[in-house]
């Protein structure tokens, strides 16, 4: 097909199509609306709602309950709770009522009586696609039959390494393969649809020319078009992810998403197939029945109804209770002083990555010595790598998602010649081709039957070991074959190895130090050791094992990261340089390389060879704080662990890490509901239960402003993402939530899973992860971020990055401005403008709870 087909179009009487300007112009917002979906390899938290944040949350929920199907809010009944439990007063509502856009439509009688009620469901139905209209007259499942068969094809065709046959057209675009493959699969057939491959034979040869001749076939009005193209893309979400994901390379350099396109082209096919084979049934009065009632429904933009509202306050009110406590909590803070002496310097400094998991750990180290002092920083320490591991057959991005990686580093064995490293790796491929064989001959549609009936019961005493937790936890992918004692050798490099990575230079060695040491705000009074801490997650039978893992890391751990800034800064002639940048680090300090087990809390340091033996004492009493501080927080984690009474927390956890059937084995960040930049002092003495990311921040060491830039345009959007994706899983499991955890196939090798056997691919996390089987432990609330920085430098940043101001503006998430000394000052109103906070009602009222 190389010619493009010209089909007359007629259009269903009564409905005008879209000019194909108009019609392209949607296309090019529809392609955006699904958020990416990152492979199991690299799972990372993303923001569901990442295609649609230019629209303000409340009509969001309009656009997605039309679209997708799904809810934005809460049940009511989650929002009685709350107050009947505490959770939420009924001062919350009435402050949330003074704050809302919202208050002209409600008032808090008017709220208490919608609360009793039940949310109407009829209200907030999804617009209608042909395939619905095919269901109603077929009685056939139209809608689920298009999702198999378009995750049928999509999971041959995406497959990285998994199936057997995989597609035999993958190296065409997507539509294209499709193409081929419906023009020689008689499934539609069978099906019941006689002049599918007919249909999808005559289309023109492009998507988008597709996505066009369909859309005009259909009469789609113009008023319709965003939200059906929207419905149509969300009925098979997880591949149109997945796809997304694929270009996101592309995306990050200012390029348009290069295969979503495809499968709206694929699924509008079926729109079409369906309408006609369907037509003598009255299918196509049905549809222009549809359309035109729809079309008053679909304005996104009408005031909202007296319950729309009162929804909106209710979670806004949920949202002011966090807020209320948080601000209470810095307003009545007492800001910490080492030693009793601002000069004093601390016996150890620990950076850890900002995740909420962190602060747990932060606080229990600093109860273990007094005089520690704790900092929060982005997990790969503002090293943008390309991580090449050992044997490895590409690189690992080791940066958050929103960047793309700017050097190349090699993995190698520490301390050994060349040449053992070369033959290690040779050592690793051959057990991989040889590992990778076994499981083919064990795979195969021919010898599985015999490897079943000859080696079967061999595997008892593998399966009966896998289960009492004698063999596990296995070691990570990369070190599979190699003995532990090689695995802990192996470490970055800062010059390429045999040819391979690029390697660091000096002078970007300099640079990066300065960027990292400034991001933290840690250029001056530097400890004799800094220990800078990576975080991983250790657990056994997990398809989301890497979700657990650092995301600044981009779904790796941040062992990597830690041990080369460790390199970095320990490196003579970057002290040189940074001295000649006016960051005077004392001889004396040490930095060292360390990695948080979030599961254990178990704290490993690295390369302590390399540490002088004047240092070994020091060294010394940070392991035992650490070993101190690992036992206090698994302490406060068991509350949530659920542990047998009497329980030993360590043994506990670290058989929770081996338990192959264990679908909790810890909460991630569940529960995350705050952002704070500001100095650790204004936050050390408050217990923020794991729910906030601590980024240390001081402006006085910020004259241009440029580090809180920094922070706001990644550290911060980073944290959105995460605290957006648990609420939508929470809010809505079923679109944006990947289900039940126990019924999860992996699809593709590593491509996302299914839940059971077909369906589509699902996005977002498991239910066990928010929930514990009786209630839930993430509370869904949108970040509140907390900036102790001027509020005419947090407008100007707005100002510059008109995306990060949409979040702001459109209700995404909350703003507010923190004095010094910790006093919350001002609460962001939107379109820059600021609104006071209300101190002392807040202190009063956390007081009173």
């Amino acid at each position: 097909m190389t010619a493009r087909k010209t089909a007359t179009v007629t259009q269903l009487h009564g409905n005008r199509s879209p000019d194909s300007s108009v019609i392209h112009e949607a296309l090019s917002k529809s392609v955006k609306r699904i958020a990416p979906l990152w492979s199991l390899e690299h799972f990372v938290a993303v923001n569901p709602f990442l295609g649609f944040t230019d629209e303000p949350f409340d009509r969001a929920a309009r656009r997605v309950s039309l679209a997708c199907d799904a809810q934005l809010l809460m049940p009511r009944a989650f929002y009685r709770e709350a107050l009947d439990n505490g959770r939420m007063l009924t001062s919350d509502i009435e402050s949330a009522l003074q704050q809302s856009s919202h208050a002209a439509e409600t008032g808090l009688k008017t709220v208490m009586d919608v609360l009793q009620q039940e949310r109407d469901v009829d209200s907030s139905k999804a617009l209608i696609s042909c395939a619905d209209i095919a269901q109603e007259i077929s009685g056939h499942d139209w809608p689920a039959a298009i999702v198999e068969r378009v995750s049928h094809w999509a999971s041959g065709y995406f497959d990285a390494g998994q199936a057997s046959w995989p597609s035999p057209f993958r190296d065409l675009r997507p539509f294209e393969a499709w193409r081929r493959e419906a023009a020689i699969d008689c499934t539609d057939t069978v099906m019941g649809l006689a002049d599918a491959q007919a249909t999808f034979a005559d289309l023109p040869d492009t998507p988008e020319d597709v996505c066009e001749y369909v859309l005009q076939k259909l009469g789609v009005p113009e008023d319709l078009l965003d939200l059906y193209l929207h419905r149509l893309l969300s009925s098979i979400g997880g591949w149109v992810a997945y796809a997304r994901y694929q270009g996101w390379g592309e995306e990050l350099a200012g390029e348009s998403p290069k295969w979503v396109v495809d499968l709206l082209a694929i699924r509008l096919s079926w729109e079409l197939v369906l309408l006609k084979e369907l037509s003598t049934d009255g299918a196509e009065m049905a549809w222009r029945r549809a359309l035109q009632s729809q079309r008053a429904n679909a304005d996104l933009m009408r005031s909202l109804s007296v319950d729309e509202s009162v929804d909106q306050v209710l979670q806004e009110a949920f949202e002011y209770a966090w807020q209320r406590q948080a601000i209470g909590a810095l307003a009545n803070s007492q800001p910490h002083k080492s030693g009793g002496e601002a000069s004093e310097r601390p016996s150890a400094q620990a950076v850890f990555c900002i995740d909420v998991r962190s602060e747990v750990l932060r606080r229990a180290i600093e109860t273990a010595g007094q005089d520690v002092e704790t900092l929060g920083f982005a997990g790969f320490f503002g090293l943008p790598i390309e991580y090449q591991p050992l044997a490895g057959e590409g690189g690992e991005a080791h940066c958050p998602v929103l960047l793309s990686p700017a050097i190349a580093v090699q993995e190698s064995l520490r301390g050994q010649p060349l040449e053992m490293t070369n033959r290690l790796s040779r050592r690793i491929r051959l057990r991989r081709h040889l590992s990778n064989g076994w499981r083919a001959f064990k795979n195969s549609a021919v010898s599985c039957f015999v490897f079943v009936e000859s080696y079967g019961l061999a595997y008892a005493f593998k399966l009966a070991a896998h289960t009492l937790g004698i063999s596990r936890p296995e070691p990570h992918p990369a070190h599979r074959g190699l003995p532990p004692n090689l695995a802990r050798d192996l470490g970055p490099q800062l010059t390429p190895v045999d040819g391979i990575g690029g390697g660091i230079g000096i002078e970007s060695q300099i640079d990066f130090a300065q960027s990292m040491l400034k991001g933290m705000s840690l250029t001056e009074g530097f400890a004799r050791v800094v220990m800078l801490a990576g975080h991983g997650s250790c657990t056994t039978n997990n398809a989301h094992a890497t979700g657990l893992d650092c995301g600044a890391c981009g779904g790796q751990t941040g062992e990597a990261s830690a041990r080369l800034a460790a390199m970095i800064l320990n490196n003579p002639p970057v002290r040189e340089g940074l001295k000649e940048r006016e960051i005077d680090v004392p001889e004396d300090t040490v930095f060292v390389a360390a990695l948080h087990n979030t599961t254990t809390d178990v704290v490993e340091l690295f390369d302590l060879d390399v540490v002088p033996e004047s240092h070994a004492k020091d060294i010394s009493e940070l392991q035992d704080q650490l070993l101190e501080a690992g036992e206090q927080a698994r302490g406060e984690r068991s509350k949530l662990l659920a542990f047998a009474p009497g329980a030993d927390p360590l043994k506990a956890v670290e058989a929770k890490s081996r338990d192959w059937s264990e679908v909790r084995p810890e909460w991630g960040l569940a529960g995350c509901a705050g952002f704070i930049a500001a100095p650790r002092s204004i936050t050390r003495n408050i217990d923020l239960q794991g729910q906030a990311f601590l980024h240390s921040y001081d402006y006085r060491q910020d004259p241009d402003f440029s580090i809180l830039e920094l922070i706001m345009t990644a550290p911060m959007v980073v944290a959105s993402w995460i605290s957006l994706q648990y609420y939508g899983s929470t809010v809505d499991n079923k679109v944006f939530g990947s289900g039940n955890k126990t019924l999860h196939n992996v699809v593709g090798g590593s491509l996302g899973v299914l839940e059971g056997n077909g369906g589509d691919l699902r996005v977002g996390l498991p239910m066990q992860s928010v929930h514990n089987g009786e209630k839930f432990v993430h509370d869904p609330r949108r970040l509140s971020v907390f900036l102790a920085a001027p509020i005419s430098a947090i407008n100007r940043i707005l100002e510059k990055h008109p995306q990060l101001q949409q979040l702001a503006d459109n209700g995404w998430l909350h703003l507010f401005a923190v004095y010094d000394e910790g006093k919350v000052v001002a609460r962001y109103a939107g379109e820059l403008q600021w609104a006071s906070a209300k101190l002392d009602d807040a202190s009063a009222m956390a007081a009173e709870s």
